[in-house]
């Protein structure tokens, strides 16, 4: 969390950053984050699920505040210079901007019904019933970029309809007609949610902190 945070602090545009924690957690995590610099950080009681906190973070934030930004506190190697590209791309004009990378394996649908009983020696097996073009797909980033009145509207309109339940923000903007654009992504914005996940993310801080050592002096 702290890493995802001074990212955003450290961005040019980011003067405000609200963090939505476990209501019993609000004092340990406001400590952790006293130290971060670039911006103010406040913290506020998340709700039950990510849409909920998200929801809280919005009525928190200050009146004049017109561009927001989502970030994944699960994704703290993500680039500064993301951060930067996503707020400008909202800024140029659009009202909805998520970063992106190609998806690089290649993607089969399955049949969800799977096979009954499987093969020999496997009981998940199932049919593949297609491949997917994988040259229209992108594998989405955050932070995802969106004029703030736009955000609101969207979850005002899913909360009304009991649909809080997209997988991303802009899946909500989508779902009222926005269009919503795709922004390069980066290989460092990468979720840490596996134990590989933390392997990597290890080596990459060590790396940063070495070449930091090696150009001091």
């Amino acid at each position: 969390m702290v890493h995802a945070v001074r990212a955003l602090a450290a961005a040019e545009p980011v003067t405000s950053i609200v963090v939505a924690a476990p209501p019993d957690d609000i004092a340990y995590v406001r400590g952790l984050l006293a130290s971060v610099q670039g911006a103010s950080v406040s913290v506020v009681a998340g709700g039950a699920t990510r849409a909920e906190s998200v929801v809280r973070a919005l009525k928190s934030l200050a009146e004049d505040v017109d561009v927001v930004l989502v970030h994944d506190a699960a994704r703290p190697l993500t680039p500064v210079a993301l951060v930067e590209a996503v707020d400008a791309a909202v800024r140029s004009g659009h009202v909805g901007v998520v970063p992106g990378l190609p998806v690089p394996d290649t993607i089969k649908s399955v049949d969800a019904a799977g096979l009954a009983g499987g093969a020999a020696g496997s009981a998940s097996a199932e049919r593949v019933a297609g491949t997917v073009d994988r040259t229209r797909l992108r594998a989405v980033q955050t932070p995802q970029g969106f004029r703030r009145d736009v955000l609101e509207a969207a979850y005002a309109a899913a909360e009304a309809d009991g649909a809080l339940d997209a997988t991303d923000d802009a899946g909500l903007v989508e779902r009222v007609g926005h269009p919503v654009v795709v922004v390069p992504g980066e290989e460092l914005a990468f979720k840490v949610t596996r134990p590989i996940d933390l392997v990597l993310a290890d080596a990459v801080l060590s790396a940063r902190q070495a070449a930091h050592h090696g150009g001091e002096g």
